[in-house]
């Protein structure tokens, strides 16, 4: 099996990010296929999924109609954002721009009617608020400060901490670190901002990125097997996709995390789907659990091509 080129028989979301991180691309090659995100596939889908309301399923985070206590809808406003994030939809496109207008003007929290680019008040949501911010250029700085004056003693985050929670949460933490990058690329960030990352990505290599700090153990099972959509929850391929997209040079800390995902590729080169967190999606991106996932096999082959120094 010729995996780029199965990769490349994809959708645009996918196709200019194999050329961007695997094929070494010409740039006017992989920007043009960018531009495609929002006019064909997957991204012209979602994007023609957002209502007059400027929200997707009638919602800021958890859609109204949606009341399943065993699984989260992914259907809201926030997690659809994350998808075209994710997909690359060109931030200064017309459609990006025409989508994120109607969001700072409609899109509300739940917690407490705030607009959008406000911030809601959970430092994990906070942190899809501001890569989403930072990515389509909307101003999020006063969510920036409020992250660095939650982060706890021992590095990280954690969604609990206002009920009491002095301990970090990995999830939590992936949450408000990918904000932080995306805002730093974004703006340059702040003196505070930069030092705040540096010391969640610290928080997460102390324990390298799957075991407890004093027991040694791995945190939680779940964490060794890969998902995408991702949502908000952490596996040590996010953990590693994250590290490798800040541009940092590998850590030896790393090598058990790499290792994890190494050991899942296939015989034909691929790696599977093999954890989707349930709830209602508007489509799906894969062919379902135990099958082949161009998404975590291009997530994979662009860490090890990081890591591995290729």
């Amino acid at each position: 099996m010729d995996v780029l080129n199965w990769l490349l028989d994809s959708d645009p979301a996918i196709r200019w990010q194999v050329l961007g991180d695997l094929a070494d691309a010409p740039a006017n090659e992989i920007s043009a296929e960018r531009h495609r995100v929002a006019t064909h596939g997957w991204g012209v889908r979602l994007l023609q999924l957002q209502g007059t309301d400027g929200q997707w399923a009638g919602a800021t985070y958890w859609p109204a109609d949606d009341d399943d206590p065993n699984s989260q809808p992914w259907t809201a406003t926030t997690y659809s954002l994350l998808l075209l994030r994710d997909f690359g939809l060109d931030p200064v496109s017309p459609e990006a721009r025409h989508a994120i207008t109607l969001v700072r003007d409609n899109s509300r929290w739940e917690a407490a009617n705030q607009l959008f680019f406000e911030g809601e008040i959970e430092p994990c949501v906070n942190g899809m608020a501001v890569a989403l911010g930072a990515y389509f250029s909307e101003n999020v700085d006063p969510v920036v400060e409020r992250l660095g004056r939650e982060q706890l003693a021992d590095g990280g985050w954690n969604c609990e901490a206002e009920i009491g929670s002095r301990r970090s949460s990995f999830h939590t933490t992936i949450c408000v670190l990918e904000g932080l990058l995306e805002h730093e690329r974004s703006t340059g960030g702040t003196s505070q901002s930069r030092q705040a990352r540096r010391r969640g990505e610290e928080y997460l290599l102390e324990r390298v990125l799957l075991r407890g700090k004093s027991s040694g153990e791995v945190i939680s099972p779940d964490w060794l097997q890969f998902s995408y959509p991702t949502r908000w929850y952490f596996d040590v391929l996010r953990g590693l996709d994250y590290f490798r997209a800040t541009g940092c040079n590998p850590d030896e800390r790393m090598s058990e995390a790499v290792d994890v995902v190494r050991s899942k590729q296939q015989p034909n080169g691929t790696w599977l789907l093999e954890n989707t967190h349930p709830g209602r999606v508007h489509f799906a991106l894969e062919a379902g659990d135990g099958q082949p996932s161009r998404w975590n096999t291009l997530r994979a082959l662009r860490v090890f091509k990081w890591f591995d120094g290729l």
